[in-house]
């Protein structure tokens, strides 16, 4: 397994955690394609956020073999990413809704 292996497999689980969000809370939902874009966007900035404290796709392949332990943690932290990307839009929105109200009034 490559590091870019692992970083396309960590976009997919992000995907994954964005559309799942979308499942279980309707209300955060932007629908299946606006979940999958949020998914994307939200692991790989998750991922490259927290990377940098040695849970990166070349962190993982950096003895030549897959350490399933930082695996398993790249996996949920994009899983996370993708989920928490589905929130912070809705809650984005949420804030510029009401001010648009507030500015009408």
């Amino acid at each position: 397994m490559t590091a870019t292996l692992i970083s396309i497999i960590s976009i997919l689980i992000g995907i994954l955690g964005a559309n799942a969000m979308g499942v279980f809370y309707p209300k955060y939902s932007r629908g299946f394609i606006g979940n999958t874009i949020l998914g994307v966007f939200g692991s790989a900035f998750l991922i490259k956020s927290i990377g940098r404290l040695g849970f990166g796709p070349k962190a993982i392949m950096f003895s030549g073999t897959v350490n399933l332990t930082l695996f398993s943690v790249n996996m949920f932290v994009s899983f996370l990413g993708g989920g928490l990307a589905v929130l912070a839009v809705y809650w984005l929105r949420k804030i510029i809704k009401n001010k648009e109200e507030k500015n009408r009034r």
